[in-house]
């Protein structure tokens, strides 16, 4: 049972419901965002975005993108990094916030690196025919099972809803135990599973075909 966090008055119980929908409503925006443009940059083999950097400094600017992402989402996971997270919220609402936060960083990270990712022009294999319907079933398939993976582990903290929840129903934030059903009776790590099948199907449809 989640434990009850002390509750004030009418209008702070108002404020903090309304500060938990606004953190929930902006992190869940931020989740359509970053893997809705995930999933179509790579389906397009990261061979179309809004990324404009000319070579060869692209391959710099790629760099950049690719390396800002473990290194916040590792910086995030230390003490020093949930401090920061606790800092993202109101004052008493950090701690409760902090997957909300955490999500919404990891998403506006995946926008970032999918987003502004500049194409270099080097097109390595192009699939078209039945080959195309063959790997856009597979990248269907691996997207389908990251999903089932993730619901696995627990959607309220893989998606960041399991902060604002706890602080729109005025209780502490109970996190999941390692979850032993499901995909994770097969392996350790499915979600990781999942997302590596996810690119390994990544390709490039025939222009002609589109």
């Amino acid at each position: 049972m989640s434990a009850t966090m002390p509750r004030d008055g009418g209008p702070s119980n108002t404020r903090r419901r309304i500060l938990a929908l606004s953190y929930g409503v902006l992190c869940h925006l931020c989740f359509l965002l970053g893997v809705g443009t995930m999933m179509a940059a790579m389906y397009f083999g990261m061979s179309r975005s809004i990324g404009t950097v000319a070579p060869p400094s692209n391959w710099i600017a790629n760099a950049a993108l690719l390396i800002q992402f473990p290194l916040v989402h590792s910086l995030l996971l230390g003490a020093r990094g949930r401090a920061v997270l606790g800092r993202l919220a109101p004052a008493g609402t950090g701690s409760t916030l902090s997957t909300t936060t955490y999500a919404t960083i990891a998403a506006v990270q995946v926008f970032l690196l999918f987003g502004l990712w500049s194409p270099t022009g080097t097109v390595w294999w192009q699939a078209s025919g039945p080959a195309l319907v063959g790997m856009t079933l597979l990248y269907a398939a691996s997207w389908l099972l990251l999903g089932k993976s993730m619901a696995d582990a627990g959607l309220a903290l893989q998606t960041g809803s399991l902060g604002w929840v706890a602080l729109f129903r005025g209780v502490k934030p109970v996190y999941p135990p390692m979850p032993v059903t499901g995909l994770f009776r097969l392996t350790r790590q499915p979600i990781y599973v999942s997302f590596t099948l996810t690119l390994w199907t990544v390709h490039r449809p025939s222009s002609t075909q589109l």
